[in-house]
């Protein structure tokens, strides 16, 4: 039976922290607040929720350095509470958090497998963003050779922590910014995980805070799928055979219907 606990990274988000939190206490799960270095203000909001709802463990950054680097850090935690899966939500409300306890009961249906979300969006969604993530999508589907995965970049995911805590130990470079839930899931794919997908809304609040910076961030995915590409050359052979068995189940499974 999976033992699950939550990771909710927070940057400059600390004013939506507790509607998140409040809805997660009811899993009866620890929920891992992770603040990567923030102002007074939002640190503020940590120490409250954490004296609010017995579930929090808070995890302190000294210095804000990514949601890579503070997924991590959460991942670590968990090891240490001797979890089986983390289920990732960011701080900012976006995710649509009623579904939650279906991404937890797919989970424990595929205990070895990532269940990552893909997004719907309503119209609030910037037009750049969505333009942004079928470029991103595309290259995606290069360094996995496969199409089968419908978003990269949506961090609403169950991680199985064993796969998780091995590529963490093999020291695995993973982004620490906008790239890192792009390099997270390529790495886990390259690992064989299963991946099974289930939707998520997303939403776009007018007065959200956004920690997207247009010039760093871009930098950081494009360096990120600089070293999966070099990485998707030696993993090149694997790839194929798994892409060539894909293509031969498909042709039976249309033979038999």
């Amino acid at each position: 039976m999976n033992r699950f606990a939550f990771i909710v990274p927070v940057y400059r988000h600390g004013a939506t922290l507790d509607k998140v939190v409040s809805s997660l206490v009811k899993f009866n799960c620890p929920v891992i607040v992770v603040d990567d270095g923030n102002a007074e203000e939002d640190k503020a909001f940590i120490r409250h929720a954490a004296e609010k709802y017995s579930c929090v463990v808070p995890v302190w950054r000294d210095k804000n350095g990514g949601k890579g680097k503070a997924v991590n850090d959460g991942v670590r935690k968990a090891h240490e509470l001797g979890v089986t899966h983390v289920l990732q939500i960011d701080s900012d409300g976006q995710h649509d958090i009623s579904r939650v306890g279906h991404f937890l009961e797919l989970s424990e249906k595929n205990p070895r497998a990532l269940i990552c979300s893909y997004p719907e969006y309503d119209e609030s969604a910037p037009a750049a963003r969505l333009k942004a993530r079928k470029v991103a999508n595309t290259w995606l589907n290069i360094v996995t050779l496969s199409n089968e995965i419908k978003d990269c970049m949506i961090g609403f995911r169950v991680y199985p922590l064993e796969p998780y805590w091995k590529l963490l130990k093999s020291h695995a470079i993973l982004d620490s910014h906008m790239g890192f839930d792009i390099d997270i899931l390529v790495h886990f794919i390259w690992k064989g995980i299963p991946v099974v997908q289930s939707p998520v809304k997303i939403s776009y609040p007018k007065d959200g805070v956004s920690n997207f910076r247009v010039v760093r961030d871009n930098v950081h995915i494009s360096l990120a799928y600089t070293r999966l590409c070099i990485g998707m050359m030696f993993r090149s052979p694997v790839l194929i055979f798994r892409a060539i068995k894909r293509g031969l189940r498909k042709n039976v499974k249309a033979v038999v219907q």
